[in-house]
Formats: structure tokens, sequence, C-alpha cells
């Protein structure tokens, strides 16, 4: 071959997509792998969601003019680590998890349900299942690896054909080679191996691939004896090989890319040779052409994305625009769409060119399990990709056999993703997770920890929608700055991760100061203002602050830990700190080490815990100064420890990866024992669901933030449910608020609040709003329920502590029928601030439970007692629909857009679908569906038309107003009655109109998800109004001022 020969490539283009073809408002997932996140079929594309153990589903071409609408289907009860659709069988998909399961799915087709569960299970293995795929020949034949396992699977039997010999270390990559004869893997000892697994579990052939163990992948070429692997070399650069298997003592050519930590994923097209390298969380492809023969690996062309890659994929060939020369298309996965990207080959005439597109694998399989591994090497028969020869046999596989079609009644196929409310369009929960005992699709939630009760309509909705939580429109705001306590200095902002950084009860916070001597300031939260310049009276700990807690039961009584090993009980007079204090009411000496951790018992006076680098827990009496009881079983260090509601058991998690609970009472040695987080970073532990449950906040083994929720009965069996976030280096400090049934969780230096309501069935997570500062808080702290304003609708208070200030932040609920109590927010909540038993009754066996207080206000109707408004209207839908003239459903647009613009007095879904009979409701929403898409998909004319039509009979209906009042309509291009429901106010009074116009301006800026088309039509709609009250003011003066003679 002539070693100069010019690529047919050479002049290949990458084009990304139009946005019109991207599928947008996907919400993809980051968790760390060795998968690529998403895989596509000839018919279909799965990626991985943002919700652990949640694929997300969409046809790989639009029908017609619609959007490509997302499903989401439950795989599994942990993040799910690899997927593949098989060669043959567009609607057969595998999924391999971190749940150490295999799980095989028929997907429907566009228009059906959803599968409530998988077709087949394979597993469960020792550890997570890392890499799968399918056989490139025989239907049936599935790759799995797990820790340093590989298994070849026969589906049909459900068992595996043969282990290959345990690898050195973990593998890292594995792939079968283009005939399915072969098997090769990647392993983090830094070795490539060969298998022959038909004929010995041991690799015929090994070779040091690179030198640096970081992660490793390979692909087959469209021959059997070469393969292209990546990796990185000793100098931590990434570089590409190509490798003979027939002289596998050194590569064939190498390639060095750059200095970058992000491992290559290498896409690789058998049939063109061409070979595309993607990193994940950068924002450019690299292509090249893998020619063998030369040997050598030619630069083709590079492709920079608008945004960061987060997995990538190929299309299959048979998808590919042949008459288009598009030789190559990549699915690219960001952070919220998924965009093609096409590789085009320019030729002068728009025909079928040969050359570019040659036979390439059909998708009916050469053979079977059996066959295969009795030694059948059978070839995939090849079929022409013209145009005209299309006409190709389909397959249906046997693993999965297709249900009887049915309509997506239960679950609608369109569903786009992302938290939107159901007057915008349906779509999944936004946060959902399966347990290992309950099925695998998404159902709805059958009890909530809240304790509230759902409409037949609502539980109607939930069974469209998945589960969801009231608390999902929460709204997070700083109060005003009056509340705000400003110029602080001198705060010690790098206290131990075991700490919050400060404590607050509902009169004063404390907070530990940088200086000398172990400082701690206490502010008066009833006193808010500007601190003096001036040094404030502190209290003199002696030695660094390590931890600090009030007492529940004693508001004045300061417990402070030091790196002496000692705890100190400070008494803070009641009209707050006005002199220095040096010594303390009681120390505390027992511990050998520094003490991290400080928790008061919720129910007994003068019993307080605490932990130690002597990996011990003491429990220790107050009153008599002495301590009491010592729990021991920790090897390493304490990250965090929690009494349980009931004040009965004590939970720890610790360093050595343990998760325990104590009976203090009973044993010193723990009760139960079970898997912690992997990583060892830090970690908190805190009792929810009526101490049914342990959630615990930490880290997994790449560093990632998740949430792991254990059942109190049963720690040996590990979590019930694993729920990833976000990568950053501090722990997630969770505050649980045991009447709602909301965690709060947020780190120091974190600019966001995570939300979530907790349940003890799956999903077990339901996903809330979350709160957003513009700079890092350096604590966050919960404060009694008491401090909530009921009225507002205000379920929780808390501190946000900043560099110079401390702030108020108040989480309320937007409801419609605000003048009555929401009793289903506000349960009785327990007297937190009055003991039920002394410490020594609890010390000798007794057990109490908290009084209860109703926060109902005095004078407020619950709103359950409140009587029910008559729906306006009770003719049946179709008559009500068709009814309808052109203006009223303008009007219903305004008052939809109205309610997308997230105004706080609009009702809520759930208050809104009341008046329906449920016999009638599917229909019902059908049809508001099919009119709202008519109304939207008007002809542009017709809307013109529409809209001066409407602008003239506003114009005559305001004509008593007089011709200022009009021609100001005119101008403005909206009429007042228009203006009025863009800003939602029914009087013209400037105090409302300029605050509905402050909230929506703000809901609807391009930094939280709006547009700057809504915020332009606000600013017009204020306007309008402002010259409303101009014209009436000046109509005023003329009526008042004396005729003229």
């Amino acid at each position: 071959m002539n070693r100069f020969k010019v690529s047919k490539f050479r002049h290949t283009e990458a084009r990304p997509s139009r946005r019109e073809a991207w599928i947008s408002d996907i919400r993809a997932g980051t968790a760390p792998s060795c998968g690529n996140h998403i895989k596509a079929s000839c018919s279909l594309i799965a990626f991985n969601s943002d919700r652990p153990g949640v694929l997300g589903i969409v046809p790989l071409e639009s029908q017609g003019e619609d959007k490509r609408q997302v499903t989401h289907l439950g795989c599994h009860s942990d993040l799910v680590t690899d997927l593949d659709f098989s060669p043959f069988d567009d609607f057969l998909l595998a999924t391999a998890s971190a749940d150490r399961t295999v799980k095989l799915w028929r997907l429907p087709a566009s228009g059906q349900a959803l599968p409530s569960g998988p077709g087949l299970l394979l597993g469960p293995e020792d550890t997570q299942v890392e890499v799968l795929q399918f056989h490139p020949t025989a239907d049936g034949v599935l790759l799995s690896v797990a820790g340093r396992a590989a298994k070849v699977w026969d589906a049909t039997k459900q068992q595996p054909l043969t282990e290959l010999a345990t690898h050195g270390d973990l593998v890292q990559g594995a792939a079968w080679s283009r005939d399915g004869a072969l098997l090769g893997t990647t392993c983090k000892d830094k070795q490539l191996r060969i298998f022959d697994p038909r004929a010995k579990p041991k690799a015929a052939q090994s070779t040091l691939a690179h030198e640096n163990s970081r992660d490793g992948r390979l692909v087959w070429t469209g021959t059997q004896e070469h393969l292209v692997s990546t990796g990185f070399n000793q100098m931590r650069e990434r570089e590409v090989k190509l490798w003979d298997t027939r002289l596998f003592s050194g590569a064939l050519t190498s390639l060095t890319l750059d200095t970058s930590p992000r491992s290559l994923m290498p896409l690789l097209d058998p049939d063109s040779g061409l070979l595309v390298l993607a990193g994940k969380g950068e924002n450019q492809l690299y292509c090249y052409e893998a020619a063998p023969q030369q040997p050598a690996l030619s630069p083709v062309t590079q492709c920079l994305l608008e945004s960061v890659l987060r997995g990538a994929a190929l299309v299959p060939r048979r998808a590919l625009a042949v008459m288009g020369c598009e030789v190559l298309r990549v699915l690219q996965l960001s952070n919220t769409a998924i965009v093609p990207i096409s590789y085009h080959v320019p030729r002068k005439t728009a025909e079928f060119h040969e050359d570019l597109f040659p036979d390439t694998a059909g998708c009916v399989p050469a053979s079977d399990p059996h066959a295969w591994w009795a030694g059948s090497n059978l070839q995939v028969q090849r079929v022409s990709l013209h145009p005209a020869h299309r006409a190709h046999p389909s397959f249906t596989s046997c693993l999965a056999p297709p249900a009887e079609p049915t309509p997506a009644v239960a679950r609608p196929v369109g569903t786009p993703a992302g938290d939107s409310d159901p007057s915008e369009g349906f779509s999944s929960p936004p946060s959902s997770l399966t347990s290992p005992s309950t099925p695998s699709s998404l159902g709805p939630s059958l009890t909530s920890t809240s304790g509230i009760g759902t409409s037949p309509s609502q539980r109607s909705l939930q069974s469209l929608l998945g589960p969801s939580s009231k608390f999902r429109h929460a709204q997070g705001t700083v109060l005003h700055r009056d509340s705000h306590i400003t110029n602080l200095k001198g705060l010690n902002l790098t206290t131990p991760g075991e700490s919050d950084g400060f404590c607050a009860n509902h009169l004063r916070m404390a907070v530990p100061l940088l200086s000398s001597g172990g400082q701690v300031a206490v502010l008066e939260l009833r006193k808010p203002g500007r601190l003096p310049d001036t040094a404030l009276p502190t209290l003199q700990n002696g030695v660094a602050v390590t931890d600090l807690a009030w007492d529940p039961f004693d508001p004045h009584r300061l417990a402070v830990a030091g790196e002496d090993a000692r705890i100190r009980l400070w008494r803070v007079p009641p009209e707050g700190l006005q002199e220095v204090l040096t010594t303390p009411e009681a120390v505390l000496t027992g511990h050998t080490e520094k003490i991290y951790s400080l928790r008061f018992h919720p129910l007994a006076a003068d019993v307080l815990a605490s932990s130690s680098y002597d990996l011990t827990v003491r429990i220790w009496d107050l009153k008599v100064g002495a301590e009491r009881l010592r729990l021991q079983g920790h090897r390493d260090q304490i990250f965090g420890l929690a009494w349980s509601p009931d004040g009965q058991q004590l939970a720890t998690v610790c360093k050595d990866g343990r998760l325990r609970i104590y009976e203090p009472r009973g044993s010193s040695e723990p009760l139960q024992e079970g898997p912690g987080p992997e990583g060892a970073r830090g970690a908190r532990v805190v009792w929810v669901c009526d101490g049914h449950y342990l959630l615990v906040s930490g880290f997994d083994s790449r560093s990632e933030r998740q949430l792991l929720l254990y059942s109190a009965e049963a720690l040996a069996a590990g979590p019930s449910a694993v729920l990833g976030l976000d990568v950053a280096p501090s722990t997630l400090l969770p505050s649980y608020d045991p009447d709602t049934g909301l965690v709060l969780l947020t780190g120091k230096g974190d600019t966001r609040v995570f939300l979530y309501e907790l349940l003890p069935e799956s999903p077990f997570f339901l996903e809330c709003n979350s709160f957003t500062s513009p700079d890092p808080h350096k604590g966050f702290i919960l404060l009694p329920k008491t401090e909530c304003d009921v009225r507002e609708v205000e379920f929780a208070r808390c501190l946000r502590l900043r560099q110079t200030s401390l702030e108020p932040v108040a989480f309320r609920l937007p409801r419609v029928r605000k003048e009555f109590f929401q009793d289903d927010v506000f349960p009785d909540t327990a007297i937190s601030w009055e003991p039920a038993l002394s410490a020594e009754a609890w010390l000798g066996g007794a057990n109490g439970q908290p009084r209860l207080l109703s926060l109902q206000p005095p004078g407020m109707t619950p709103v359950s007692q409140a009587p029910r408004e008559a729906p306006a209207r009770r003719a049946p839908s179709s008559v009500y629909l068709e009814e309808k003239s052109d203006q009223q459903k303008k009007e219903e647009l305004l008052s939809a857009m109205v309610a997308k613009l997230g105004n706080r007095e609009d009702p809520l879904p759930q208050d809104s679908f009341e008046g329906v009979d449920e016999d009638e409701w599917a229909k019902y929403l059908a049809q508001i569906i099919v009119m709202g898409a008519q109304v939207v998909g008007r002809a542009f004319a017709r809307a013109l038309r529409q809209e001066f039509a409407a602008s003239r009979a506003a114009a005559d209906a305001r004509g008593r107003a007089g011709h200022q009042s009009a021609a100001a309509s005119n101008l403005s291009g909206l009429s007042l009655q228009e203006a009025q429901q863009i800003l939602n106010v029914s009087k013209l009074s400037p105090e409302e109109i300029q605050k509905n116009y402050e909230h929506l301006f703000k809901v609807n800026d391009k930094s939280v998800g709006g547009s700057f088309y809504l915020q332009s039509k606000v600013v017009r709609a204020k306007e309008r109004l402002e010259e409303e009250l101009r014209i009436q003011a000046q109509e005023d003066r003329e009526r008042q001022q004396p005729p003229k003679t």
C-alpha cells in the first residue's frame, strides 16, 4: 500500500447541530464511573439522569415537528454505571449498577408505557458492576465486569458461561473483538490482556499498556488483529496506542495528546476507521483515522463544543444520513441537553457514495449462545446502506419478549425532564430512587412522613407524574436587612469539620473568634443591627474551641469543647453578655484527647454526649458534673453522632467506614453495625422518619458527596437508598425538621442549600426547590419551629453565617388561601424547650415523650375545615371547551403566563384540580393538552388578527375612561386588563403594583432560569399601570378645579 495515499476523510467536517435539533431540558447525571453515560440504538437514546438508578429514554429521531419528549425509567437502587443496547434489537437495553446487578429491559415503542420491571436479572455480583457489553454476533451473550472479575453470560439461561481469570487489580475497560472471538481488558495493574473465552479462562496474551494506572479504555478496529487503547503515560500525559495482537510486545504506533486529569473515551467506527476521543468535563472532541495497515493514527478534525461534555456515544451506522455524506454522528451528553454532532465528507453530488459507506453489519444475529459457545464463528450478514436497499429484516430478541401494546394512560411517554409544574407540561418526579425490594418503575409514593392527605384528583395526577413533594415549590428568602447582625469581625472560620461552626437558639447565637485564648462571642438575636467597631465582651475559654452547643432546656447555658479534652459550661446572663467572662460554671474532665462533637439529649435535662479523638463517646450528668456512661468499639475518628428522637439510642458514623447504633444504658458496645460511606473525608448522621431511619451524608470512593438512607432496624443490610449530589470538598451538614419530613443540606463554603423530603419507602428522596445565595456561607443553622411566621406559611427559619454578618433565612410555601391555617404543613410540634424527664430518671431506665404544641394562631381556621369553593362550572369538559371564545382562550393564556412567572399568590397545582369528576379526569386532562397545543400553535397571521381585534375591543370598552387611556393602551401595546393580569393586581394600588413587579422581575431573571422576554412583559405591564395611575390622577385634579367663568 502506498504510504502516502491520501485519505478520503481528509476534508471531514464536524458540524454540531442547530439548537432546534438538540434534546433539551434534561438533567444529566455526573456520577463518575467507567461507562460513557449515554448509548444509542437506531431507534432510542438512553442516558444517565441526575437521579441515581434512573435513566432518561428519548427517541433518536423526532416524529414530524413534534418535540422529542424524555421519559424516565427507574432501573436500579443505586447508580447506573454502564448501559448498552443490543446490536440486533433496538429496544433491548442492558444496564449495570453499583447495586451489583445487571438487568435487561424491553423498552416500548413511542406511545406505550415504560416497563414496570426488568425482563431479566443477572447477579448479584460481589461488588458493583462497572462494564457491560453485548456480543457482536450472538444474541443472548453478554459481558460484565465487576471489580477484578469478568464474566461471559448466557442471558437466556441467566447463568455465566465462563469467568475469566482474576486480574491483578480493578478492571477498567473491556470489549469484544469485531468477530466476537476474542475479548480484551484493561486493568489498573497497567496490563492489557487478550482472552479467548471459549478456549480457556486465562489470558492468551498480555502486555504493559500504559505506564500510569489511571483510567484505561480500549476498542477494537474492524479487524480481529487490531485494537486501540487510551490511558496515561508516566508524565500523566494522555496517550493513544494502536496494537496488533500478532505483535503484542509493543504498540504499532503511539500518540501523545496533552496533560489533563480527565480520561479519554474512545469511540471507534469499525467500518470507516474513524476514532473520536472525548474527555469527560472537556469541551473539545478529537477525530483521528485509525489505519492499521500503514500503521498510523492520522488526525482528521477537531470540534469545539458549546457546553461541557458529560458523556458521549456513537449513533449506529444504519441510522446515518448517507445521502448527506454523514459518515459519523456523535451524541454529546451535557448537563442540560443532548447535542448531535455530525461528521460530513464534502462531496459535489448528493448521491450515495459507496466508497464512504461500505456494507455494514445487519441486525440479524449469526448464532445463539449455545452455538457460539460450541465454537461457531459465523458472522453477521452485512447489508447495504443504500437507501434503495434499506428493506432490512427486523429482529426481536427472545431475551425479553415484548408485552402486549397498551395505551400509555397510566404514564405518558411525552414527559419533559426537569422541575416543571404540571401546568407547564408533564414531568417525571425531580428526584426518585428505587429500593431493591420494590418495583423498578417510578410509581407513586404510598405514604408521606408529613401525613398529607391527597384528593382523588391529586392521586390521579400522581399516577401520571409519579410522586412529588408538596414542598417542591418552597422558596428560601433572606429576610430584610433590619433583621441582620452586621459588622462581625474576627470570626474563626476554620473550626473542625465535625463542628457546625456556630450554634444558636431562639435567644442568641454563639460563634468562636479567631483571637487567641479560645474566645467565644455571644450575640443577642433580639438586637439586630450593626455591631460597634470596639471589641465585644466574650467568653474566655482558654484554649481553641472545637465545638459548642446550647442547652435546649436552659437557653442561658452554653457547652464549649476545647482542644485540651475538657468541656466548659458557661452561664450567660439573661440580659446578655455585658462583660468578659473568664470563669465557667463547670468544667467536665475525662477525655484524654481533644473533643470534636457535643450533643445534648433531646428529652432528658442535664444529659450531654461528647465524642473525642480517644475513640470514645462519653455521656455526662451535668447536674453532678460527672461522666456516667462510656461507649466503645470505634476503630478510628468519630465523624458524627446523633440521639434518636426518643433518646433511647445513639448513632455514630466513623472514619473506619462503619455506622453504629448504641443503647447507652444497656451496653457500651454497639447494638448494630453496618457499612457507612466509602469516602473518609467526613460524614454526618441524623435520625429521620420518626426514628425509623438514619440519614448519613458523606462521600463515596470518588469524593462525590452523597446521601445514604438506612433502616434503623437493619444496619447490616446496607443503605436502602443512595443519592449522589455533587463534587465538593466540604461535608454536607444535615438539618432535619421532623414535622415536615424535610432535610436541609449544605456545607461550609457552599452557596446552595439542598432541600429534600424524606420518605420511608421508594422513592425515599423527593427533591424540592433549593436555596442559592450569591456568596458562600460559613455556617447554616435551623432554628426552633416556634420562630416561624405561620401566617406566611413559613415552615423553617434558619440563620446563615457570612464572613461579616448573620442573616435570617425564611423558607416559605406558596399557598392561595393564606387566610386559613395550613394544618397540613404545621402539625402539632414537640415542645423542645421543656424536658420530659430528669437525668437521674433517664439514667435509671425511664423513658419519656415530649408534650405537643399547636402552632395554630388565634382566630385562624384550619384549611382542612375551610369551606370548599364551589366550581364555577360543572358542565361536561367537551361542551365547556367547545363554548369558549377566542377571547376567553386568550385570557386563559395570559393567566397561564402569570402562573408560569411564579407569582406567590397563584395557586399550586394541588390546589387547582378541583371540580373535576374522577371518571372524566383523564379525558379532561387530554383535552386541555390538545387545546393548549392548538391555541399556542396558531398561525402568525391569525395571532396578529386576534391581537388587533382584542386591542380594538379593549379600546372600545375603555371609551368611558377617556381618550388618554385608550391612547396609552395603543402606545404600550397592552390593554389595562392585560397589564393587570400580568402583574396579578385587581386594584390600581401603587404599593401592590410595585410589590408584584419586583417579585416577578426577580423570579424571571436569566440567572435563575427566567428569560428577558418575560421580564420585558413585566416591565411593560408596570409602565402601562403607572400611566393609568397618572391619567386618573390628572382627571381627579381637573374635576376638583372650579369651572372657569
